[in-house]
C-alpha cells in the first residue's frame, strides 16, 4: 500500500541529504503524519521491531553530532527522527534501515527535508530522549525540518565531497547469473524500475554497497554487500552500528516499495545461491522472489 501521495519513483527522485534548513517548526499536520506513521511501521521484512519518536532539536543534540565528520555541518534542523531496534535481532540493522527509510521518504513527500546520520547514539542525548533499553541500539538518527529552497556553499561543498551526485551506472551494480556479467536493462525487463531506485538510494558515504544478481529469465534477485574496509573497521573499533547493512536495508525499502508500486509483488527469502567466484569483500544478504515464484 503506498502511504504517499506522490509515486514512490518521484518521491525517491526527490529525496535528497539536507544538511541547511529553515529554523522554523515543522507543520503540526505534518508532525501528525509523521507520528502517526510510526504507529503502523515499526516491522522490518526479518521482523526486528523497531520504535520511533520525533523530537525537537536541542543545543545538546547539536554537540552530540561535532565528532561525527560532516554531519556535524547540519545548521537549522527543526528535529530528529531517532529510533531504536532489538540489539539482539540477527537482522536488526537491515529493518532499521528499511523502516527508517520509509520514514524519511514520508517526510519527502511532505515535501520536509532530511538526512541520514549514522555513528554511535547510544550514550547521547538522543539516547536519554529514547529512554533506550538495556536490549536495544540506537544505530543512527535523522535531522529533518523545513529545506531551503536554495543550497548554502558549505551544503554543497559537502555533497561534492561525498560524490553525492557521481553514483555508480547500474552495470557496475547489477548482475545477471554472476556478479561478472553486467544485467542490461532488457534482462531487467520490469524490474529496471525497482533496480533504478535501488541505484538512487543514499548510503553511507554514497558507497553503494550493494550488488544485485538476477537469475537468469527468473523474478529472483539475490541481494549481496560489498563492504568498505573503513567502515568495516570504524563499526567495529568506534562501536558505531555497521551502517553498510543499513544501507541494504535502504535498498530494500526502495525495491520493495517501487517494484509493488508497479504490481511486482513478491516477498523476501534467505537461501545463499552459493554463486561461484565471490570476492572475499562481498557478502550475501537476501533474495527477492518475485510473483511467479512466491508461492514456491
Amino acid at each position: 500500500m503506498n502511504h504517499f501521495e506522490k509515486s514512490v519513483q518521484d518521491v525517491i527522485a526527490a529525496r535528497s541529504s539536507c544538511r541547511s534548513y529553515i529554523e522554523d517548526p515543522i507543520p503540526i499536520e505534518k508532525q501528525n503524519k509523521i507520528n502517526d506513521f510510526f504507529k503502523d511501521h515499526i516491522t522490518g521484512p526479518f521482523h526486528s521491531t523497531a520504535r520511533f519518536i520525533l523530537v525537537s532539536a536541542t543545543k545538546d543534540d547539536t554537540d552530540a553530532l561535532k565528532n561525527l565528520g560532516t554531519y556535524g555541518f547540519i545548521k537549522g534542523a527543526s528535529g530528529f527522527i531517532i529510533g531504536a531496534v532489538d540489539k539482539h535481532s540477527e537482522k536488526n540493522m537491515e529493518d532499521y534501515g528499511y523502516v527508517m527509510e520509509k520514514i524519511i521518504l514520508l517526510a519527502t513527500d511532505l515535501e520536509l527535508g532530511t538526512c541520514w546520520i549514522g555513528g554511535s547514539f547510544n550514550k547521547s542525548s538522543f539516547a536519554q530522549k529514547m529512554d533506550i533499553k538495556d536490549n536495544e541500539m540506537l544505530p543512527a538518527v535523522a535531522a529533518i525540518g523545513n529545506k531551503r529552497e536554495k543550497r548554502t556553499a558549505v551544503d554543497s561543498i559537502i555533497r561534492w565531497a561525498a560524490g553525492s551526485k557521481n553514483r555508480q551506472p547500474g552495470e557496475h551494480l547489477f548482475f545477471s547469473d554472476t556478479l561478472e556479467t553486467p544485467l542490461t536493462q532488457k534482462m531487467a525487463g520490469d524490474y529496471a524500475l525497482p533496480l533504478e531506485m535501488v541505484r538512487l538510494g543514499p548510503s553511507a558515504s554514497n558507497k553503494q554497497p550493494w550488488r544485485i544478481v538476477k537469475d537468469n529469465n527468473q523474478p529472483i534477485f539475490h541481494f549481496y554487500l560489498q563492504r568498505s574496509k573503513s567502515y568495516s573497521r570504524n563499526f567495529k573499533l568506534l562501536k558505531w552500528a555497521d551502517l553498510q547493512r543499513i544501507d541494504m536495508g535502504i535498498a530494500m525499502c526502495h525495491f520493495e516499495l517501487s517494484a509493488n508500486e508497479i504490481g511486482l509483488n513478491g516477498r523476501w527469502h534467505v537461501a545463499d545461491p552459493e554463486l561461484s567466484n565471490v570476492p572475499e569483500d562481498i557478502e550475501y544478504s537476501v533474495t527477492w522472489i518475485g510473483q511467479d515464484h512466491a508461492n514456491r
